[in-house]
Formats: C-alpha cells, sequence, structure tokens
C-alpha cells in the first residue's frame, strides 16, 4: 500500500534511465501504477540508452495502455545525459529520477514527492543513512565504497545520502546544473549547484540488492568511484588535469627519482638532514613545475602569472615543512635508514603539492562554487593540515621544561599536586602507559584534547549558526595560537580548552535549547574543567549571571537540575580537595596567592599583549567586533545567542583585566576566554556587507593571518626538529635542546663517579625546569636528581617529593641554565656556597648537534652538602 495519496496540485514526471533493463521494466511499471497514480498526473519517461535486449519494445508496449513515454538516445551514452534528456522532455512541475534495477522501493513515492508539493522542500531525497533508512544484501566492498562516497561528499552538500540514484525535485532546478556535468552523481550536481540555498530533505528508504535484480545492467548499481572523486573535487573548487595523465606520470616520476638521488647524493656527502632534503626538494619541485605543473593546470585556469607562482611557492614550502617532519619521525622515531626514509616523505608532499595547486594556485574558473563552499573547503584543507602538523611532530620534537615537569607528576601519581590539578598528569600517565616514556607518549593526551576542543566547538557553533559557520570555527581554532599551541604541547591548557568548549556546549544546550539532559553533560564537563585548571570555575560566575540576565533562563534557578549539576562538579572535584585536606590546603593556599597575579605591578597594558599573543592582531580584531556588533538577526533567538556568547567570554575576561591591575597573568591565561567568541568571528568572515568597512577589511585579512599562522608553526616545528640551514639556534639557549644537554650532564655524571667512586646528586638549580628535563631525558645509568629545595629554595612539587636531604659526603653536581644561578639563590642575595663542601668553579658546557651550536648549560661540582642553605622565599616564573 502507497505511504500517502498522491496529490494533484501539480503534475509528476518520473524519469527512468535504462540501459538493457527488459527484464525489469514490465515489474517496475507494474508496480508504479499499483499506487493508483493519477494518470492526468503523472508521467513517466522512460530515456534508454542504445539497449540491445529489447528494453525499448517493452517500454513501447506500456506507451499503448498508460501514460508512459520512451525516448531513445543515441548520442555519447551517459547516466547524467539520460536523465536531463528525460527532464527536458517532461511536462510536471517536479521530476522523480528512479533506478530501473527494483533496488529502490517504488512504493516510497507518494512520501518522496509529498514535501515538495507541499511547499516545504525543493529536493526530496530517498535517504538509506538516516533514521528508518537502511540497505540490505549490498557486498560489503560496494556498502564501504557508497560510505566513504557520501561522507567526501557531505561537508559540501549537508545531506546523508548525496549519491542516492532515487529523489525528486522541481523542475526548474535542471536549467542550474553546470554543462560539463557528468557521471553517475545528478543529485550531487544539483545540490552543488544549489549553493547551499535550497531546502532538502531527506526520507528514509530501504534498499534491497539482489533480492528483484537478476537481469539488467542499470549503472546506478556499479558507480566509476575515479570519476565521481575528479567530479566532486571539480565542484568543490579544484582543478582536476584530467587529459594529461600520462604526462603528469611521467613527469611526477621523473621528479621523484631527482628528489631521491640528489638527497641520498647529499646525506652520503655528510650534508645534515635538513640541507639534504631542503636542497633535493627545490630541485626537484623546480623541475616538476617547469615540466609538469605550469602546463597540466594551465589548461584549466589560463597563462602563468606572478600571484599564482607566488602561490605554488607558498604550496612548496608548506609541503617542505611538513616533510621534514616525516623525514625526522621516520628516521629518528622509527629508525628507518634515510634511503628508504625519503620515499614516504616525497609522497606526502605530492599530495600536498597536488591539493594546494588544484584548490589554491589554479582553481577553477568555470562555474566556481560560491564563497561559503570555497570556505568549506579550505577549512577542512586547513584543518587537516594543521592537524596532521601536530601529529607527525607530536613524538619528534623534544619535550619543554614544562612537559617534563608534568611528566614528573605522573611520575609521582597523586589525587592532586601543589601548583595544578590532576589532570594533565592522568593524560600523561595513561599516555605513558601505552606508547612508553617519549616525547608522543607525553603529548598524545594533549593531541585527542585538541581534537575533543574542535568537536565541542564545532557542535556549539552550529548550534549557535550554522554548519558552514562550524566549520569555519575549527579551522579559527586549528590556526590561532590560542589552538594550536595547546593542543601540541602537554600543560594544563590542552585538556583545559576541551573541558571549556565541553562546558561551553552543554551550557548553551541547557541554557538555550532548554534540554534537561544537557544538565548532566555540563556537570561532568564542569568538573573534569576543574580538575585540569582552576581558571574553569570562571564560567561558573558567567553562567550565574546570564541566567540572572536572561528572563527565559530564570526558571532553572527554581529547578533541581544545575544544582545537581554543581554537586556532580563538586564530587569530580573531590580528589583535589582530599589532597589539599592532606597537605594543609597548600595548593589553595598556592593558588589564592596567584589570584592576585604574579608580582605586584600594574599590568593591564600586558594583557592587551597577551591578548595579541594569543589571538594574533586580525584576531583580536575580529573578536572586538564580535562583541561590540550585532552579529545576526534582531529577533528574541539571536538576542538570546548574543547574550550567551558576551556573557560566557566578557566575564572570564573581566577577571583577568582585575587581576592586571595588581599583577601580571602569565600570557596564555585567557586562551580559553575566546572559545565563546569564536564562533561569532567564525560568522562574520562568511557575511558580506558593504558598509561595515573595517569588518570588511577584518575580513579579507584573514586568508594572509591564516598563512602566516600555518608557516610560522610548520617552520618553528622544522626548526627545533630538522634545524635551518644558516639560521642559528640563538633564542633557544637556555629551555630547550635538553636532551642534548641530558648526554653532556650524563658525561660529567660518569666521570665524578669514575673519580670519587660515590654516585653523586644531580641538583636542577631551577624550581622544577632543569631537574624535571635532566629525569626525562636520563636515559643512560639512572642518576640520582634533585631541584633547588636541597639548599633551601622553593621548588614547587619537589618539596613534596624530596622534603629534605640531610648532609652528605657524596659529590654534588649543580646544574643550571645560568652561571649565577650555581652561586647565589634565585633571588640572587644569599651565596649558596656555604652550603656546598669544598666547592668548584662554575664551568659550561656548549651543547652541539651536527656541528651546529645548539645552547649552553652551567655546571658545578661540589664535594659534599653540608646543610646550611638559605631558605628563599621568592617564587618567580621559571
Amino acid at each position: 500500500m502507497p505511504d500517502t495519496a498522491i496529490a494533484s496540485v501539480s503534475q509528476v514526471s518520473i524519469v527512468i534511465p535504462t540501459f538493457n533493463e527488459a527484464d525489469n521494466i514490465d515489474p517496475l511499471l507494474t508496480r508504479l501504477y499499483e499506487l493508483d497514480l493519477p494518470a492526468e498526473d503523472v508521467e513517466i519517461i522512460v530515456v534508454d540508452d542504445n539497449s540491445s535486449d529489447g528494453t525499448p519494445a517493452k517500454v513501447r508496449a506500456w506507451e499503448k495502455r498508460a501514460n508512459v513515454r520512451l525516448i531513445e538516445r543515441r548520442e555519447k551514452p551517459g547516466l547524467t545525459r539520460s536523465i536531463l534528456a528525460g527532464a527536458a522532455a517532461a511536462r510536471g512541475n517536479i521530476i522523480v529520477v528512479m533506478d530501473a534495477g527494483l533496488s529502490y522501493p517504488p512504493e516510497r513515492l507518494p512520501a518522496l514527492i509529498a514535501p515538495i508539493l507541499a511547499g516545504s522542500c525543493d529536493i526530496a531525497i530517498g535517504s538509506r543513512y538516516v533514521a528508518g533508512g537502511s540497505t540490505e544484501g549490498e557486498p560489503l566492498p560496494r556498502r564501504w565504497l557508497s560510505r566513504l562516497a557520501n561522507w567526501l561528499a557531505r561537508p559540501l552538500c549537508d545531506v546523508n545520502d548525496a549519491t542516492s540514484g532515487y529523489f525528486a525535485f522541481r523542475r526548474e532546478l535542471a536549467a542550474t546544473i553546470a554543462e560539463p556535468a557528468h557521471g553517475h552523481e545528478l543529485l550531487l550536481e544539483l545540490l552543488m549547484a544549489g549553493q547551499g540555498k535550497l531546502r532538502v530533505v531527506e526520507v528514509p528508504i530501504r534498499v534491497r540488492h539482489g533480492t528483484h535484480r537478476t537481469h539488467g545492467t542499470s549503472r546506478l548499481s556499479v558507480r566509476p568511484q575515479w570519476a565521481y572523486l575528479q567530479r566532486l573535487m571539480t565542484l568543490a573548487g579544484g582543478t582536476v588535469p584530467v587529459g594529461a595523465a600520462g604526462r603528469f606520470a611521467a613527469v611526477g616520476l621523473l621528479s621523484v627519482a631527482i628528489d631521491a638521488l640528489l638527497f641520498q647524493f647529499l646525506m652520503s656527502r655528510g650534508s645534515g638532514l635538513a640541507l639534504a632534503h631542503i636542497m633535493s626538494f627545490f630541485t626537484a619541485a623546480a623541475v616538476n613545475y617547469s615540466l609538469h605543473s605550469g602546463r597540466s593546470f594551465r589548461d584549466h585556469a589560463g597563462d602563468l602569472r606572478w600571484n599564482q607562482l607566488g602561490r605554488a611557492l607558498t604550496v612548496g614550502m608548506f609541503a617542505l615543512l611538513m616533510r621534514g617532519g616525516v623525514l625526522a619521525l621516520l628516521i629518528d622515531g622509527w629508525h628507518l635508514p634515510p634511503f628508504l626514509a625519503i620515499f614516504p616523505a616525497i609522497a606526502a608532499t605530492a599530495v600536498i603539492n597536488y591539493f594546494g595547486t588544484a584548490f589554491y594556485v589554479f582553481p577553477v574558473s568555470v562555474n566556481p562554487p560560491s564563497p561559503e563552499v570555497r570556505w568549506r573547503v579550505a577549512s577542512i584543507g586547513i584543518v587537516a593540515f594543521a592537524v596532521l602538523l601536530r601529529l607527525i611532530y607530536l613524538g619528534t620534537a623534544e619535550l619543554i621544561p614544562d612537559e617534563a615537569y608534568y611528566w614528573a607528576y605522573a611520575e609521582h601519581m597523586d589525587l592532586s599536586f601543589y601548583d595544578h590539578p590532576p589532570m594533565v598528569a592522568w593524560l600523561i600517565w595513561l599516555g605513558t602507559a601505552i606508547f612508553g616514556n617519549s616525547e608522543f607518549g607525553v603529548r598524545i593526551g594533549s593531541f585527542c584534547c585538541g581534537l575533543i576542543t574542535m568537536a565541542y566547538l564545532y557542535a556549539l557553533a552550529r548550534n549557535l549558526y550554522d554548519k558552514s559557520t562550524a566549520m569555519r570555527a575549527v579551522m579559527l581554532l586549528a590556526v590561532l595560537p590560542l589552538g594550536f599551541v595547546p593542543a601540541a604541547l602537554m600543560t594544563p591548557d590542552a585538556p583545559l580548552l576541551a573541558a571549556w568548549a565541553a562546558t561551553l556546549y552543554y551550557m548553551e544546550r541547557a541554557l538555550i535549547a532548554d534540554e534537561r539532559s544537557a544538565w548532566l553533560g555540563m556537570g561532568i564537563a564542569f568538573g573534569l574543567g576543574i580538575l585540569s585548571k582552576y581558571t574553569l570555575g570562571l564560567l561558573g560566575p558567567a553562567a550565574l549571571l546570564f541566567v540572572i540576565l536572561d528572563p527565559a533562563s530564570r526558571r532553572w534557578l527554581r529547578r533541581p537540575h544545575a544544582y545537581l549539576a554543581a554537586a556532580l562538579a563538586l564530587l569530580l572535584f573531590s580528589p583535589v580537595i582530599i589532597w589539599n585536606f592532606q597537605h594543609d590546603w597548600a595548593s589553595i593556599r598556592f593558588q589564592s596567592q596567584r589570584a592576585t597575579g604574579i608580582g605586584s605591578q600594574f599590568s593591564l597594558q600586558l594583557l592587551f599583549v597577551h591578548i595579541l599573543l594569543v589571538l594574533t592582531p586580525v584576531g583580536m580584531l575580529a573578536a572586538g567586533l564580535a562583541l561590540l556588533g550585532k552579529n545576526g538577526a534582531d529577533n528574541l533567538h539571536m538576542h538570546r545567542r548574543r547574550l550567551f556568547i558576551r556573557v560566557f567570554t566578557v566575564v572570564p575576561l573581566a577577571a583577568f583585566f582585575w587581576l592586571s591591575l595588581f599583577g601580571a597573568p602569565k600570557f596564555h591565561w585567557t586562551a580559553p576566554v575566546w572559545l565563546a567568541a569564536l564562533p561569532t568571528m567564525a560568522w562574520m568572515i562568511g557575511q558580506t556587507d558593504s558598509r561595515q568597512g573595517l569588518a570588511n577589511r577584518v575580513r579579507a585579512a584573514w586568508k594572509p593571518a591564516i598563512g602566516v599562522c600555518l608557516f610560522l608553526y610548520a617552520f618553528a616545528l622544522h626548526y627545533v626538529v630538522l634545524g635551518v640551514p644558516g639560521v642559528p639556534y640563538a633564542v633557544f639557549n637556555q629551555h630547550y635542546f635538553w636532551r642534548e644537554a641530558t648526554e653532556e650532564v650524563e658525561r660529567v655524571v660518569a666521570a665524578v663517579r669514575q673519580q670519587g667512586g660515590q654516585e653523586p646528586i644531580v641538583v636542577g638549580m631551577s624550581r622544577w625546569s632543569v631537574a624535571s628535563a635532566l629525569s626525562f631525558y636520563n636515559k643512560e645509568e639512572p642518576m640520582d636528581i634533585r631541584s633547588r629545595n636541597m639548599f633551601g629554595q622553593n621548588a614547587a612539587m619537589y618539596d613534596f617529593w624530596y622534603p629534605s636531604e640531610p648532609p652528605t659526603t657524596r659529590p654534588i653536581i649543580l646544574v643550571g641554565m645560568k652561571p649565577h644561578q650555581l652561586e647565589h639563590d634565585i633571588a640572587g642575595v644569599d651565596d649558596i656556597t656555604p652550603a656546598l663542601v669544598q666547592p668548584g668553579p662554575v664551568k659550561e658546557l656548549a651543547i652541539i648537534r651536527d656541528g651546529k651550536p645548539l645552547r649552553r648549560v652551567y655546571y658545578r661540582v661540589a664535594q659534599g652538602y653540608s646543610g646550611t642553605g638559605n631558605k628563599s622565599t621568592t617564587e618567580p616564573a621559571e
């Protein structure tokens, strides 16, 4: 029985493309006419592509007794052309496309056209991939290919089944399809031609493969996947050099050979890894560009211009910097010989070059996609590059001392810690338990937190605005320092950002969308957030202020949900409370002191500098416009969202503003504050209002700003891991390259051990940096490592791990980043020499790698410790 009756408001034309479907014509048309279709309002058009099995004769027999028409095409075969030919001959205002193979259920036709007849949509899709839809009997490989094809199209056209062969649309939409349209996916062509302005509904259908089709060769049953990918790429704005496949492959192979051979030659001549791969890359790139790229893509984009050459160089630089990380990962991390590692690195380079050239250097100029689609494609590419960049360098870049200190947390697992809650330690413990005590094991938690932050920000921005805005918001998070850096380094800021984004999402669902279940998520997210960093507690006053200001939200003050969420968050926070109770509230007292800022000077000017650092100048201007502008339609719905964004940004920001009046907050403290404003900043990118001069200039400035940010990240990572020929490491002479520095300290320890016959005590003469970095990178014979609290100076958690050290005659090796640290206390006043037995002079260790100076480390050897050190109470930053 049909789902609903077909209205006779307008005529419906059912277009059925066929090729050798003689055995399916009778059962298909019989099932269609069993629906009691009004003959005067519904026509069936069968478009045959020169079948040889008698299909046209079968259709002609139906022409005599029903409203059926046959169109026999003699032109070049093609499914899209067949459907368009049927649409051109159709009399109906609604066109239905249906496969002749009986896999798609004809009985769902009434439900499919009902929304269009009602005027509520422009396209109705018979969808296999929405609730109620399914596929049965489909071979597994084909099912995977179908899922993959739809997954690739989903970011561009916002539907779950863009490759369905059963759909209906208003007739006039056929004229919007681009002339070069071809292939098997007319639905995709329609959706992309609509540029996101069409109203689309998906009607669930159950597709049964193999049940009815025993004959016939319907082309909708087998999709040429490569042609589909090419067409999808073209619709997305990328140039596909279809006519130069042979030349493309030949020149590509030649470039690979030149790259690999020159790399091997330079490495065999003693060149460093960085110099060898940079020289071989540029040589191969010059050959590739002169012989291949210009010609292959110029056919689609016109003559080469200087701006295109500049774009090509930009893409090449990004590919080069990414490939440096691939080489470092394969050679240093996976211990592959360089002559093998170069080939995967070249492959990664080729992928970046290809897509960068297709979408950025020579984008399509005929029927280009809308700006919204271009931003979506750019967002996907930019986010993918940023995520891959972090992942590739995750285990090759050395730990900074902060990360080593938090690794030391994980080595001394506890309910909480003196200067931070325990989440960072728990994540490091989990990562190193799985991947070992490596940089990758330490940082994998931050990488995962970065992905979680993206997911929650995407969901928040989509709820506040739309899918395009959500994609741009994730892009901004990926490229701005506030999002890229925490996801690349394992510090408390990584889980804090993830929990902050999750808390904002659940608060919006609870306060704006009125979802009661969201309070549970908010309680969990808030609890995990304050287990990450106490800063997240600022969202509590923000939520209270929003509830007070928003009349629709005040009812939650009279309901238990918010209070139960707070109780749940407090329960999750209980490990910190228990630890503080056991340790005389040490962490609470410490954080209370920091709440007044570091130091006692007026630092409001530094606050603006810090915001500039985490947002970039363009981001800072965009954030100001986002908070001060109208940002959407002037209705109650958007008013509440504007209030939400402003309250959850301004309240935490006001706290840091207050702190800066009396002290100096650290530069990264304000980073999570801007998560609430990112959706509006992303929404503004997609707006075009000629009356807003400043907003238009900011919008135009985003493109170069994004490129500069990505380049700086890639350059910095390549620089610290492989180096850049001709560029010294002057700015890293204190806090980095602890792997190499530890190797030198190990040699000093071995010499002292051999000379005196006793195991020396190595004392890092900073609060925690030196001791933590030495502990992590101590790979040879384990050293006995302490921190400066051995001499009565504050050393953060080392005060708890090694609370005291009695006088000893064991040799003492003091290690510091600056010479004065080995002679005076941290305030530079009290001489620590009286605490040492027979102290020697301060000596310098020059740290060298591949003949290039990296940094300096200072050490001092004493023959013992008398226990008469001076207590210093000064606690500057590391």
